[in-house]
C-alpha cells in the first residue's frame, strides 16, 4: 500500500525535522565546548584544581617538555578544524560568544607555541613551583578533606619531584641557546627553593596538610599518611629542592643574562607582540600601547597635582610622593592583624552602597587573609577565586612582610580592585552562571578581568570611600601605577629599557616605595605583557559606559550596565564592545 502525506502534515514534519537539526547543532556545539574544557583540564591540571575540577588533583603538567608542546599543538589544531566546520549563524548569541572566544584562544595559543618560551620554565612571580607550594599549605585550592584527597596530593608531590628534574633539563637547553632569565630574577628564584628544606619535617611546608588531618580519620590512616608524606618529602622533594638550589647558584646564575627584556632575544620582538595581543586582547602594537601610557601618565600627574594643593603641600609632585611614602600617619599598624582588620572595616563601609550600583551580585562567600609566609616577600596583593559549588570561598590575600612600613594610603582602592566589587564579583558571577559552558565559567582574559577590577576603583566615591584626600590620592596612585605599566612594560621588552631605567621612571611618577617598585618592575620582566591588561581594559569599559550614558540619556541604568558587562564573563574586548553596543541599540 502506498503511503501519502497531506500538505499540512508535510509542513509539520519539515518543522519538526528543522527543530531536530537545530537541536542537534546545539548539542554538537555543547559537546564541542565540553570536550574543549575537559582537554584543557587534562593539559593543565593545576588550573583544573584551582577551578574546583577535582578529578585532576593527582596530576601535574610538564609544561616545558617537547612532548607537552606537541600535545598543545594537536589540541589547537583539533579545535581550529572543529570550529571551521560549524555554521556560526545557526548558534545562539551566547553560543556565538563561546565560538569567538574559542577561536581567539586557539589562534593566540598557536602563535605562542612558535617561540621557545619553554626554556625558561621558572620565574619568581608565578608558575608550577609556587602553585605547588600554595597547594601544599593545606588552605588553598587543593582539598584535604578525605583520604583520597591526601593520596591525590601525594601522587602530585611525587610528580613534582620529577618536574624539578625536567625544569633543569630545559633550563640547561636554555643556557646553551642564551634563552635564560635576567640575573636579578634568578636571584629572586633561588630562595624559593633554598628555603624549602627544613631541619624538622614537621616544619616543612609540604607537611602542613598532615598537621591538619580531619579528626574522623582513623589512627591507622593517620599513621599511614604521615609515613608516606614523610617519605616523599625527605627522600624526594628535599633532595630535589637542594639539587635545584645548587643548579641555580652554580650553573644558572652565572649564565643568566644582563639584559632586562625579552627584546634582546632574536625572536623577542615577535614574541612580545604576541604577548601584547594575548594580554590586551587587542591588535594594538607595543608602540601604540607605549604612547597611550605616556598620555595617561601626563593626565594623571595633573590630577595628582590637584590633591597635592588640596592638602596644602608646597613642594614638587616628586617631593609629595616622598611625603606620602614616608608619612608616619599612613603607617599606623603595629601588628599584621591590624592590616586585615582595616580591610574588614572597608568592607563594612561599602556594603550599604553596593546595592545601589549592582543588582547582579554573587553568592560565593568571601574572606580576607594574610599571604602565606613562604611567598610573602615576593607576592603582591591578590584574589584567589572560590569554587562554584561554594565549598571554598573567594580569598583576598594581603602580603604584610614588614608591618612597621606598611603604608595603607591606597588600601580602600586596593580592596575595591581585588575584592568587592572587583575580582570577587566578576569571577564569582562568572563561575555561578549556569548558562555558560564550563570552559567560560573558569576562563580568564586579563584585559577584561583586570580591566574590570581597575574600573571598579573609580567607583569609590559612589560606594562611600575616598573621603580622605590621601585615600583618593591612593586611587589616583593606583591608576597611575597601571598607566606606568604601559610605559615600562613596553619600554623594557620593546625599547631596550634597562631594569634601572624602568625603576627610575616609576619613582618619578608614583608614590609607591622603592622596594615595591623594584618588585613590580621585576614582575614585568618575568611575565611580559601581563601588566598591559589593566589599563587597556579599564579604558575600554569606561569608554563603553560613557557611550551608553550619552546615547541612552535618561534610560541609562548603572545597575543594568554593570549587569550587562558582568553577565557573560570574561571575553576579548572587541567582543565585549559588540555586546554592549547591541544592548545600547536595543534600549534606545
Amino acid at each position: 500500500m502506498k503511503k501519502f502525506t497531506s500538505p499540512l502534515i508535510a509542513i509539520i514534519i519539515s518543522v519538526l525535522l528543522a527543530n531536530c537539526k537545530s537541536e542537534s547543532k546545539k548539542q554538537d556545539f555543547g559537546t564541542l565546548t565540553k570536550d574543549y574544557f575537559d582537554e584543557k583540564n587534562t593539559l593543565f591540571p593545576l588550573d583544573a584544581t584551582q577551578n574546583g575540577q577535582n578529578e585532576y588533583n593527582d596530576q601535574l603538567q610538564f609544561e616545558m617538555t617537547d612532548s607537552f608542546r606537541k600535545l598543545q599543538s594537536a589540541f589547537f589544531d583539533k579545535y581550529e578544524k572543529a570550529l571551521a566546520t560549524l555554521d556560526e549563524t545557526k548558534l545562539s548569541e551566547e553560543e556565538k560568544n563561546s565560538y569567538e572566544i574559542m577561536q581567539w584562544e586557539v589562534a593566540v595559543g598557536k602563535e605562542l607555541l612558535q617561540q621557545p618560551t619553554n626554556l625558561m620554565p621558572i620565574q619568581q612571580f608565578s608558575g608550577t613551583h609556587l602553585t605547588m607550594g600554595q597547594f601544599a599549605g593545606g588552605t588553598s585550592a587543593q582539598p584535604f578533606k578525605t583520604e583520597k584527597d591526601y593520596t591525590d596530593f601525594l601522587k602530585r608531590m611525587d610528580l613534582y619531584s620529577v618536574w624539578i628534574d625536567s625544569a633543569m633539563v630545559y633550563m640547561r637547553k636554555g643556557i646553551k641557546k642564551g634563552i635564560v632569565l635576567p640575573k636579578t630574577l634568578t636571584e629572586k628564584v633561588i630562595p624559593q627553593f633554598e628555603e624549602m628544606p627544613t631541619p624538622n619535617i614537621e616544619d616543612n611546608l609540604y607537611f602542613s596538610s598532615i598537621k591538619r588531618m580531619p579528626n574522623d580519620f582513623s589512627d591507622d590512616v593517620k599513621r599511614d599518611l604521615t609515613t608516606k608524606y614523610t617519605t616523599v618529602i625527605q627522600e624526594k622533594l628535599i633532595p630535589q629542592f637542594k639539587k635545584m638550589t645548587a643548579f641555580l647558584k652554580n650553573e644558572y646564575l652565572p649564565a643568566s643574562r644582563t639584559t632586562s627584556g625579552i627584546g634582546s632575544f632574536p625572536f623577542g620582538s615577535a614574541l612580545y607582540a604576541t604577548y601584547a595581543k594575548q594580554w590586551s586582547t587587542t591588535e594594538m602594537t607595543p608602540a601604540e600601547i607605549h604612547n597611550l601610557g605616556l598620555k595617561e601618565v601626563a593626565r594623571l600627574n595633573s590630577e595628582m597635582e590637584k590633591v597635592k594643593k588640596q592638602v596644602g603641600f608646597k613642594g614638587t609632585i616628586k617631593e609629595f610622593f616622598d611625603e606620602v611614602r614616608n608619612k608616619k600617619e599612613l603607617k599606623p599598624f603595629k601588628k599584621p592583624e591590624e592590616v586585615i582588620t582595616n580591610f574588614e572595616s572597608i568592607y563594612k563601609r561599602i556594603k550599604p552602597n553596593v546595592d545601589k550600583l549592582f543588582a547582579l551580585q554573587p553568592k560565593t562567600k568571601f574572606e580576607i587573609r594574610r599571604t602565606e609566609a613562604f611567598r610573602e616577600k615576593t607576592a603582591s596583593a591578590e584574589y584567589m577565586q572560590g569554587t562554584a559549588d561554594g565549598s571554598r570561598p573567594g580569598i583576598f590575600y594581603v602580603p604584610i612582610p614588614d608591618v612597621a612600613n606598611y603604608n595603607f594610603y591606597a588600601d580602600e582602592d586596593l580592596f575595591l580592585h581585588e575584592a568587592i566589587p572587583g575580582h570577587h564579583f566578576q569571577i564569582s558571577l562568572q563561575q555561578e552562571n549556569t548558562e555558560l559552558p564550563n570552559f567560560r565559567k573558569f576562563n580568564w582574559f586579563g584585559a577584561y578581568g583586570e580591566g574590570w577590577a581597575l574600573y571598579t576603583e573609580s567607583l569609590g566615591k559612589e560606594l562611600g570611600l575616598y573621603q580622605d584626600p590621601y585615600q583618593y590620592f591612593g586611587m589616583l596612585g593606583s591608576e597611575m601605577h597601571r598607566a606606568i605599566r604601559l610605559v615600562v612594560d613596553t619600554g623594557i621588552h620593546s625599547k631596550n629599557w634597562t631594569r634601572e631605567q624602568a625603576i627610575q621612571y616609576s619613582l618619578e611618577n608614583e608614590a609607591e616605595s622603592e622596594a615595591s617598585i623594584i618588585a613590580e618592575i621585576e614582575r614585568y620582566m618575568a611575565i611580559p605583557g601581563q601588566a598591559l591588561s589593566y589599563k587597556i581594559g579599564q579604558l575600554k569599559i569606561m569608554e563603553l559606559r560613557k557611550k551608553a550614558e550619552t546615547k541612552m540619556g535618561n534610560k541609562f541604568d548603572i545597575k543594568k550596565f554593570h549587569g550587562k558587562v558582568l553577565e557573560s564573563g570574561v571575553m576579548p574586548l572587541a567582543l565585549l564592545e559588540k555586546k554592549i553596543n547591541s544592548w545600547i541599540e536595543v534600549k534606545q
